[in-house]
């Protein structure tokens, strides 16, 4: 599987591992690739926009820590970092496997 650094300028870097529940859209999301955006923080979700108007490949309702996703109506890259659920159906295309940086709600 291939790997991802995802870096929150002033945080720190952490590393994802792409996986295939999703694969055409981590390829895609992969291939499209260095990307930048303005984070947004949603409950215990990171995300921001992306350049990358893809179908939904096979969406899920939830979410659990570490989990990457591609959520098709932003269309946005999110980050799930606790308990916070989509506020619809995501995409998920890989996993946190390193975290370099503390997460805080403050």
């Amino acid at each position: 599987m291939r790997m991802i650094e995802i870096e929150v300028k002033g945080k720190g870097k952490a590393l994802a591992k792409l996986d295939d529940r999703n694969s055409k859209i981590g390829e895609s999301f992969f291939r499209a690739l260095p990307m930048e955006g303005i984070a947004n923080l949603w409950g215990d979700e990171v995300y921001f926009d992306v350049p990358l108007q893809m179908e939904n490949e096979n969406p899920s309702p939830s979410a659990n820590a570490g989990d990457i996703c591609y959520w098709s109506p932003g269309p946005a890259f999110c980050i799930f970092l606790g308990k916070t659920q989509p506020y619809s159906a995501v995409n998920h295309i890989g996993k946190v496997t390193e975290r370099g940086w503390r997460y805080s709600r403050t």
